[in-house]
């Protein structure tokens, strides 16, 4: 990734908040834009095990995480801390947005 320049990025972020109010609001844009655009179920790798992302949920702290599942366990993981597999899935210019908005 790294392929969006700044402006770029920001008007994302503006595409996805444009209706928002405060915080609470623009990160609920941004978790739709990512729901939306993101291809799911994707698969990385996590502390060197492979795992698939099969959806994302938003926490009640404020917090975009992915839904991991491993065999028959499953763990979240904020979207902060996970590694996107190369090459980036479609729609990760949206994560991209997401971690420069949360700078």
């Amino acid at each position: 990734m790294g392929g969006l320049d700044t402006a770029e990025l920001e008007a994302m972020i503006e595409e996805a908040t444009v209706d928002a109010y405060n915080e609470d609001e623009q990160l609920t844009g941004l978790f739709t834009m990512l729901e939306e655009y993101l291809c799911l179920p994707l698969t990385t790798t996590v502390l060197g095990v492979e795992v698939t992302v099969d959806g994302l949920d938003l926490t009640p702290d404020g917090r975009i995480v992915a839904l991991c599942s491993r065999g028959g366990m499953r763990q979240s993981i904020g979207m902060l801390e996970l590694p996107l597999p190369s090459p980036a899935p479609e729609g990760a210019e949206w994560f991209e947005a997401y971690r420069h908005w949360t700078g």
